[in-house]
């Protein structure tokens, strides 16, 4: 039996298999790639498949775009789950592969759900195959397959990438749960716009775990007067969420964002954990925080503390690479030591105060001893009066630097701030 041999109206399968799309028509979301016009539609609608990964959350669509591929393929369609599956059973598909492209010129399609659970000998059984075109690779991934994918299987691939559902897509799938849940039953549902909402919110893009926290609060809501009516204290109690005052794309969401950086920048890890907490319980996306905390290490710490940078950007990284729920401590850990670093802005001053002078003071370019000397120029005395600072006192010899219109301007001024106070020192030395 494989993945997809299941019957699409089993009343004993969960919710969220039985709705599973069929079609492109019923897909919802991931515009980006399936929408009209789009790379992947237009490859999926012509038959014309080339090897690819589909990477992304769970819940957002990679298994359900394979079952649609399978539904209109004329290919012979095959599909292993990497957690059960071995080299063994590859070497079985890649078999009957190479048996139907010999014997009836019929391309083979494989579909290999988690496929950065297969080991480097796994993947590389594949390689041959993929190469000569004997297979189709679907590989669908909730990892980075960038670490987790070989890079001969991934030169070979393309990489499309499924974002999180928005709650207007988990919205849609929603109503047409509840459709689905009263066929052939003999009482209604009624979910009240506060709990599609919570159900929306505190699914973070994941539309299976709306689906099944919504079956759950219809099998144990007892109808009344013929009707089943889910209200937000049943949703969060079918989802063990409460509900946070957050929305995404409205004012909460920017408040409270600012409010993070703001303690960050004024030094006050409590503040600024209690605000990281409230975004990571409302399901704000974690990669978001993690880009707000790299640019605030720049903008808000920068030389006075160099290491700050380095730990936002490893922060990101841990995100990206372990998810949450386990992403709270990386992430809380860059909060911590942001708040607490020494301050300074002069970083950012000093490249708006450069990228004005670009724009509003004309310069006759790159000063000729500046210019590159390692082809043509060198002919052309590109090399006369550069000097080399390395072969002076200390590595370092005074000349100009700047264009000669804009000759003793200071665009960089380091506070007494941190690592930044050395800084100050050492300019002063060169003067």
């Amino acid at each position: 039996m494989d993945l997809f041999s299941y019957q699409a109206k089993d009343n004993n399968q969960p919710l969220a298999v039985n709705l599973r799309p069929q079609t492109l028509e019923q897909f919802v979301g991931q515009e980006h790639i399936v929408g009209e016009g789009k790379l992947l539609r237009r490859a999926i609608e012509a038959d014309r498949l080339q090897s690819l990964i589909l990477h992304g959350p769970p819940g957002t669509g990679k298994t359900t775009l394979a079952k649609i591929i399978a539904n209109t393929t004329v290919s012979e369609f095959e599909s292993l789950n990497a957690v059960t599956s071995g080299v063994k059973d590859l070497r079985e598909v890649i078999s009957r592969a190479k048996e139907r492209q010999g014997m009836y010129n019929k391309r083979t399609i494989l579909f290999i759900d988690e496929i950065h659970r297969f080991n480097k000998s796994q993947q590389d059984a594949l390689l041959p195959a993929v190469e000569e075109g004997i297979i189709i690779l679907i590989g669908a991934t909730t990892e980075n397959p960038y670490f987790e994918v070989n890079s001969p299987l991934l030169s070979r691939s393309r990489i499309f990438r499924l974002q999180p559902l928005t709650e207007e897509d988990i919205k849609i799938i929603l109503g047409r749960a509840v459709d689905k849940l009263v066929e052939s039953k003999d009482y209604k549902v009624k979910l009240t716009p506060e709990a599609v909402d919570h159900f929306a919110r505190v699914a973070n893009g994941d539309a299976r775990t709306a689906l099944n926290a919504l079956e759950l609060a219809v099998l144990t809501t007892r109808q009344q007067e013929g009707v089943k009516k889910i209200t937000l204290e049943v949703a969060e109690d079918s989802i063990q969420q409460k509900a946070i005052n957050y929305d995404q794309t409205g004012d909460n969401h920017y408040d409270t964002i600012s409010a993070f950086v703001k303690s960050i920048r004024g030094s006050d890890p409590d503040a600024a954990l209690y605000w990281l907490a409230k975004m990571i319980e409302a399901g704000e996306e974690p990669m978001f925080i993690a880009r707000r905390l790299i640019v605030h290490a720049a903008e808000d710490i920068g030389n006075a503390d160099p290491h700050a940078l380095v730990i936002a950007n490893a922060a990101a990284q841990a995100v990206e690479y372990v998810g949450l729920p386990e992403a709270r401590i990386p992430l809380a850990q860059a909060t911590t030591y942001l708040a607490t670093a020494p301050k300074s802005n002069s970083a950012l001053v000093g490249i708006n105060r450069a990228l004005e002078a670009v724009k509003s003071k004309p310069t006759s370019g790159v000063p000729v001893h500046l210019r590159d000397n390692h082809y043509q120029g060198a002919k052309l005395g590109r090399k006369v009066d550069y000097k080399y600072p390395h072969d002076y006192h200390n590595n370092y010899v005074e000349q100009e630097y700047l264009p000669k219109e804009l000759a003793g301007e200071k665009f960089y001024q380091p506070t007494e701030n941190g690592y930044e106070e050395k800084i100050k020192e050492f300019l002063k030395q060169l003067e």
